[in-house]
């Protein structure tokens, strides 16, 4: 029996808070690898310095999804902050992408107070580690975080 993605149900019913701190994952259409070069990851990361309804503290772009931990600005929705991001990225990777780039919906997660913000943070660029992809992430381009 095959699976149907559901992911644009992730949000049903959950609300938003402004200065909230979420870890957002989202993925590629069929878990395909759009992101496995660096210009195409590069995309990602110019979309989401365009998001201003949200401050970025840190991301990694893995071959076939993103995570992206942010701090929701005042007022502003956290679908709509990722809605125009992958908006962006579709746009940018326009030329050198033809099928979907995005899975519909992400999944989030908001940081409760007692979580250490930087352990997220750590955990999040340490994924290409985890994967296998590299060996230090020196070797890794598609990562960053406001701590370095």
């Amino acid at each position: 029996m095959q699976r149907i993605a559901q992911g644009h149900k992730l949000r049903a019913g959950r609300v938003s808070e402004s200065k909230r701190v979420y870890l957002i994952t989202a993925v590629c259409h069929k878990r395909q690898n759009v992101f496995s070069t660096l210009e195409n990851g590069r995309a990602f990361v110019h979309a989401i310095r365009e998001v201003m309804q949200a401050d970025t503290l840190c991301y990694v772009v893995m071959p076939d999804h993103v995570h992206w931990l942010l701090q929701l600005a005042e007022g502003a929705d956290l679908s709509k902050a990722v809605q125009k991001a992958k908006s962006l990225t579709t746009k940018l990777l326009s030329s050198n992408w033809i099928s979907p780039v995005w899975q519909r919906g992400f999944h989030d997660h908001a940081l409760r107070k007692e979580e250490d913000i930087q352990a997220v943070a750590r955990y999040v660029v340490a994924n290409p580690l985890r994967a296998g992809l590299v060996k230090s992430l020196r070797n890794y381009p598609l990562w960053d975080a406001i701590w370095l």
